[in-house]
């Protein structure tokens, strides 16, 4: 792989990663993957991220924001703390939030709520969002319609053809990750990322965490990262039937255009 690789949602400050943080980003951009960007998902991890990330200028960036797992800890001070981080250089995007009916970690109507208030946030600041959706594709789709959202990105998709068809239509870009290199469970994603135009197409490891399942060298501790990307890149490229060069290509222009690094 020649081209550069961004790796759109890289959870780095997950514990997992204390004892090697710097040497996994060197390693990634030994693999290519430069830049990255990590991911928040509560207020504390989005300030840490921010943090880390300003140490690495051009080559971190974060996002700020609280997942629906943590919304039953947001108040109005979560809203202004995240605007305040917003506001720097490194942060490009509000997120990740959304709805997460799977779990239920918070009560659904809180996260509904503070769903709606991180949407307000990015509208106002005319920022994109870095989305999450797991089994509540009515109500999330709903929010996002009545805030009249253009530019966001669906993290980490696994869903149907008639949701990637409504995510396409309402104008959002597609996050796939290492989901895609599971022949079980991600046979379907396999198929439909086909329809993904590469313009609106972005990759990602979600690392720690949805390691490869077809890597040939495993790691010892099943830890995901950022320098594996390359990899899934290459199962993306055959699914699509494009190079991979190609595919490299055409997802980190669009990756560095939506996000503005």
């Amino acid at each position: 792989m020649t081209h550069p690789l961004v790796d759109i949602g890289i959870n780095l400050m997950h514990r997992s990663f204390n004892e090697d943080r710097d040497l996994l980003v060197e390693k990634a951009a030994a693999a290519g993957v430069t830049p990255l960007i990590i991911t928040g998902t509560s207020l504390r991890s989005s300030s840490e991220a921010v943090r880390y990330a300003g140490r690495y200028p051009a080559k971190l960036y974060a996002t700020a924001g609280v997942h629906p797992h943590d919304a039953k800890s947001c108040n109005e001070e979560t809203l202004k703390k995240l605007k305040e981080l917003a506001a720097l250089p490194q942060v490009v995007a509000i997120g990740e939030c959304g709805l997460d009916y799977n779990r239920d970690f918070s009560p659904r109507e809180v996260q509904r709520t503070w769903f709606a208030e991180q949407v307000r946030l990015a509208q106002e600041l005319e920022m994109p969002l870095f989305l999450h959706e797991r089994e509540a594709f009515a109500d999330f789709m709903h929010i996002l319609r009545e805030h009249s959202v253009r530019k966001a990105v669906v993290h980490c998709f696994t869903g149907t053809a008639a949701e990637l068809k409504a995510y396409l239509d309402a104008g959002f870009h597609i996050g796939i990750t290492g989901w895609i290199c599971d022949e079980r469970r991600g046979k379907p994603l396999r198929e439909l990322v086909r329809n993904v135009p590469l313009n609106r197409l972005m990759i990602e490891t979600d690392a720690p965490f949805l390691t490869p399942r077809d890597l040939k060298e495993k790691p010892k501790d099943g830890r995901n990262e950022p320098a594996f990307l390359p990899h899934i890149l290459r199962s993306v490229a055959l699914c699509v039937g494009k190079p991979a060069e190609e595919v490299a290509k055409a997802t980190t222009e669009t990756a560095r255009e939506f996000f503005g690094i």
